[in-house]
């Protein structure tokens, strides 16, 4: 049987009156990819915030390993959406940030950057600023100053929603390719229904705000997975029909 790795469990938030999540539970599984969609401003971003311990929830806690967490922690380890390097520190200075905030000896902080660097694809870029990367190196060095501190869980904001749809593509794969190496627990917010498809084990649907849990959808498919088959087909449809659409103003 699956160990469950974190628990979310009856989460509500409300800001200045507006009721933003209601009721929020489910449980994700040790090594297991949960994707999380819904309607745009229905609460995700707030959630996953809530589970890296950087917004209090109202009601409602979040537990690791059969444990309640309050603060932040290095066992999680959380990647915003948007830019999130610091652009006067070259690829080295930014991996060596995760280090640095957990306050780790620095016994071996080299040799372990350097070879994680190497392992993730950016050998021989260690020394160069973020404004000479592309988007998609961008992210990778996101990925490795959070996997520096080797967390249990990964948080990732809609981490690819700034790349072209070929990059996209090329840093699922390598997301998958992170996870089996380091398996890692996943907890992945996204807009992009093929990407969840693609990626997840499970998917977790909001509806409109205020947010709860409509459906959540199992995704039986082996890795890796071939995005135009009949079957990967039929489960993006299942999460289309499933999800509220908020019509534009004026419609």
């Amino acid at each position: 049987m699956k160990s469950i790795k974190i628990q979310v469990q009856g989460i509500s938030k409300t800001f200045q009156s507006l009721e933003i999540l209601q009721d929020i539970s489910f449980n994700i599984f040790k090594e297991e990819i949960v994707c999380l969609v819904g309607p745009t401003g229905c609460g995700k971003t707030t959630l996953t915030r809530i589970m890296a311990c950087l917004e209090k929830p109202d009601t409602g806690r979040i537990l690791l390993d059969g444990e309640e967490i309050s603060v932040p922690a290095n066992k999680i380890g959380y990647v915003p959406q948007g830019e999130s390097l610091l652009p006067w520190r070259n690829v080295f200075e930014n991996i060596s940030l995760g280090l640095e905030i957990s306050k780790e000896a620095p016994q071996n902080h080299k040799e372990r950057i350097y070879d994680l660097c190497r392992w993730i694809g950016l050998a021989g870029f260690e020394k160069t600023y973020p404004k000479d990367l592309s988007g998609g190196m961008k992210q990778k060095v996101a990925f490795a100053r959070t996997l520096i501190v080797d967390p249990v869980i990964l948080l990732l904001d809609e981490p690819f929603v700034a790349l072209d749809a070929q990059t996209r593509n090329y840093m699922q794969s390598e997301l998958l390719r992170i996870k089996k190496k380091f398996k890692k627990t996943i907890f992945f917010v996204t807009h992009n229904i093929d990407e969840s498809v693609f990626l997840a084990n499970r998917v977790v649907v909001l509806s409109k705000r205020p947010a709860c849990i409509k459906k959540i959808v199992t995704i039986p498919l082996e890795y890796p997975r071939e995005r135009t088959s009949l079957e990967f087909n039929n489960i993006r449809k299942e999460i289309l029909n499933s999800l509220d659409f908020i019509p534009l103003q004026g419609h």
